[in-house]
């Protein structure tokens, strides 16, 4: 990897030294897959098959430390260690990223509200502002920071943080390409067995058995992605306007006019600096949010102390039931403008990659949330003495003196609240396309140190021609904010449903504490869905729009996915055609090593067979490279690369599944990757070599050899049993091994059919010699595109949605081959259609 991912890798934080509850299956190898002793031919696939026991094991060691049996240290987390200093900058930087959309909600909460249910009088604002503070007190702070934050995986947040860890813990993903070995990653993590573990595995067993949960699954996942997406496009309208509006107050000559193209002008600059990234921006404007907060809370004391201070009652939640007495319909209706005070909650969540948990619920206990309640105090307080001035009832609160600087520091802090979910929005999509649910698009990584910072050009320029739109088309308040309760509330919803099946399958807390906080959160938030979608038909039906054309676009290619993996694994060449070819395949071998992109990870790509007949002589070496991202957060270097044979030695074949988690950074070009590949090559031989020298020694030691053939665990010196990284080689001898040809790395003597020791170390430094002769001879990258097209007898919408949506998602996303910036005189492209 680059440098800069080296500094930047995280992993578990469970101690390697401590021993572990694992899922053992029967017939169960190691990394490399099973060796079936009566065949030579290495690549199994029935990986996946066997029953599962829980055993415990010792220290796990890692693929490549086999050689000395060094177990590794747990991987630190990149907010670990650091200065009082830089806590402080990190501090900053969280108010200007992840708070910025809450802080502006009382830009409007109460004008939204008031419009909705007018003042009759003053137990109306005691029972409003009831609403406002319990609404702050159960969702921003009860549900996400004391709950949800602490469903992050590895410090990701977001809807698709939460399916991958339940895809981690159970095998719900439609895409059927996971491997055991996936789950010997350190990421990967069990809990002892409990009466709580016996309850998740019955839920882990009924998930991974109901293809219809699995679809159900997965459609709640990208319903509230697309609510995220939906989101980041409406948020920025509703920020800006809002705090733009202010101008109505100081200036009488501005009009909604001049008010709609001043936002249009702030939005355009807001989008061209995003690129600029978040720990820029984010420090610089994270003073500005700070002065923000501040004002607010001077504001609240200044009106508090000058009006009416009796409005501390509020606190009395009896003023909520006076409220919906005496407005009924009316007080409904105001549940979604009630609401606003809210948004910015999954904004909290979704930004978690950037910044550490306990900085983002510190910030947000001792200052954003103790501002924020006295904005809305002195808010209060002014409107028991000025009924009329609800419609704006921030601007017109702050007092004469203070109006011009703080209608600049508001629209300072509009621009802040807009890029929280802007942000919140490009990781979200980040790990959607990791996880197969979303093109594949150009992502900047605007940090060296902090590598979840990123920058989507083509989603950035997207949200703001939608922000635009809503500016444009819709500039009340009440639209506007009816369609932001709406995205802001469905994302909310998928939330709650997804924490809780953590909940029950990870966590594994107490039954009750689980229904519980089903049972409250989502029943609240159904409530308010019910008063946002009661208006749905005042123009916010746009937003819905918007998110279902998002869902659609991640359906099509999921779906198109999906059935792609399917037929390459349908049309994948056999292992008996392999022996038929040969050592040479039936063709010629040149000197050389040829790279063969692909995604299958189990099995030989039908695009090979394509290779072979099409071109005039195939490399001496072949390694089919399949990239494929796992369900954690990050891998360990250690850990990338997963290598096993393919055939026998003599092919010269191998597999290799450079794995990444959705938030690794794929930045290097492909010198390193190429070096990286081939240095965890020549590990994975020596390996093979010494486990094969480990086996001969324990067989020669073992009085009874029956008893321990096919083992595939090593005993240490303290008792502790290890699962080695390769399958013992034990049931292979060399006369397993055919005569090779002039191509292959080494000759065998048919004379000794157990060549001692030194014949081993001299078959393994030919095979290695052969291995740099074939990297001097030069490194080709044959590439297969296999598109898909929908049979004729398909029915009509499985044609439109294969050979047309699906099509032109392929053919303007990102090919997975650009990561690599691999030059054209290395590179080699086939394509292929497969009829679906």
């Amino acid at each position: 990897m680059a440098e800069e991912e080296r500094d930047t890798e995280r992993g578990s934080s469970m101690d390697s030294t401590e021993s572990r509850w694992v899922f053992q299956e029967d017939e169960d190898a190691s990394e490399i897959d099973d060796f079936d002793g009566d065949s030579p031919m290495i690549d199994s696939e029935d990986e996946e098959n066997g029953e599962h026991r829980l055993i415990r094991t010792g220290p796990r060691i890692d693929s490549f430390d086999v050689e000395a049996l060094e177990v590794p240290g747990a991987h630190r987390s990149d907010y670990e260690d650091i200065s009082t200093g830089k806590r402080i900058v990190l501090v900053f930087q969280t108010l200007g990223v992840v708070f910025g959309d809450v802080g502006t909600s009382p830009l409007y909460t109460f004008s939204v509200m008031f419009r909705k249910a007018p003042i009759n009088g003053n137990e109306d604002i005691l029972g409003a502002l009831s609403l406002v503070l319990y609404t702050l007190i159960l969702i921003p702070l009860l549900k996400y920071v004391l709950v949800v934050l602490r469903a992050n995986d590895d410090g990701e947040g977001g809807t698709f943080a939460l399916y991958s860890l339940i895809c981690r813990n159970a095998k719900v993903s439609l895409l059927p390409n996971q491997l055991s070995s996936d789950t010997r990653i350190s990421g990967f993590r069990l809990k002892v067995p409990s009466p709580e573990l016996e309850r998740s595995l019955k839920i882990k067993e009924r998930l991974e058995t109901s293809l219809t949960l699995k679809k159900i699954l997965l459609l709640l996942v990208l319903a509230g992605t697309s609510m995220v997406i939906a989101n980041g496009a409406v948020t920025p309208a509703m920020s800006v306007l809002s705090s733009v509006n202010g101008l109505k107050v100081g200036v009488d000559a501005i009009g909604q006019d001049e008010v709609v193209m001043i936002s249009v002008a702030f939005l355009v600059i807001l989008f061209s600096v995003q690129k600029y990234g978040t720990s820029k921006v984010g420090l610089f404007l994270g003073p500005a949010l700070f002065i923000w907060f501040c004002s607010l809370a001077g504001i609240g004391i200044y009106n508090l102390v000058k009006y009416d201070s009796s409005v501390l009652r509020a606190f009395n939640p009896i003023y909520i039931f006076y409220f919906f007495a005496r407005n009924s319909t009316k007080a409904w209706y105001s549940l979604g403008g009630c609401l606003l005070c809210a948004t910015g909650s999954e904004a909290m969540f979704a930004d978690l990659c950037y910044f550490s948990v306990r900085s983002v619920q510190l910030t947000f206990v001792f200052l954003v949330l103790p501002c924020l309640i006295l904005g809305y105090l002195g808010q209060a307080a002014y409107l028991m003495e000025n009924h009329a001035d609800a419609g704006q009832a921030f601007f017109s609160s702050v007092p004469s003196g203070a109006f011009w600087p703080t209608l600049l520091i508001a629209n300072i802090a509009a621009l802040i609240a807009s890029r929280a979910m802007t942000t919140a929005t490009f990781s979200c999509i980040k790990q959607s396309t990791a996880l197969g649910c979303f093109p594949r698009l150009k992502i900047i990584h605007t940090s060296r140190k902090f590598m979840g910072q990123i920058y989507i050009p083509v989603i950035n320029w997207f949200l703001l021609a939608v922000s635009l739109v809503f500016v444009c088309s819709i500039s009340s308040f009440d639209e506007i904010g009816n369609a932001y309760g709406i995205a802001e509330l469905g994302v909310m919803m998928m939330t709650t449903i997804l924490v809780t099946l953590v909940m029950l399958l990870i966590w594994q807390i107490n039954i009750i504490i689980v229904l519980s906080f089903a049972v409250v959160f989502l029943g609240l938030e159904l409530i308010f869905f019910s008063s946002v979608l009661w208006s749905v038909t005042d123009g916010s039906w746009i937003i819905l729009v918007f998110a279902v054309i998002m869902f659609l676009i991640m359906f099509v290619w999921n779906y198109g996915s999906k059935l792609k993996y399917e037929n390459e694994v349908k049309q994948k060449l056999s292992m008996d055609l392999m022996r038929e070819l040969g050592c040479n395949l039936g063709t010629i071998r040149a000197p050389g090593i040829g790279l063969i992109y692909n995604e299958l990870v189990k099995g030989i790509p039908g695009i090979f067979g394509h290779f072979l007949t099409t071109l005039p002589a195939i490399h001496s070496m072949i390694i089919f490279v399949s990239i494929k991202y796992v369900p954690i957060a990050v891998v360990p270097q250690s850990e990338r690369f997963l290598f096993r044979r393919v055939c026998q030695k003599s092919y010269h074949i191998f597999r290799c599944i450079a794995r990444y988690g959705y938030k690794d950074v794929r930045k290097e070009n492909h010198q390193t990757f190429e070096q990286l590949l081939m240095e965890s090559l020549e590990k994975f031989i020596r390996r093979e070599a010494q486990e094969k020298s480990l086996e001969s020694d324990r067989n020669d030691d073992s009085s009874s050899e029956d008893e321990y053939s096919g083992s595939r665990v090593l005993i240490a010196p303290n008792g502790s049993v290890y699962s080695l990284g390769v399958p013992l080689l034990a049931d292979f001898t060399e006369t397993n091994i055919p005569i090779f040809e002039a191509s292959t790395s080494e000759d065998v003597n048919p004379q000794f059919p157990n060549p001692p020791v030194l014949d081993a170390e001299q078959s393994l430094e030919r095979e290695l010699s052969f291995i740099r002769k074939a990297k001097e001879s030069g490194i080709v990258y044959l590439v297969g595109h296999a598109d898909i097209r929908a049979r004729k007898d398909s029915w009509f919408m499985k044609k439109l949605v294969i050979n047309y949506f699906y099509a032109f998602l392929r053919k303007n996303c990102r090919r997975g081959i650009a990561n690599l910036s691999v030059p054209h005189s290395h590179l080699m492209q086939v394509g292929m259609t497969y009829m679906v």
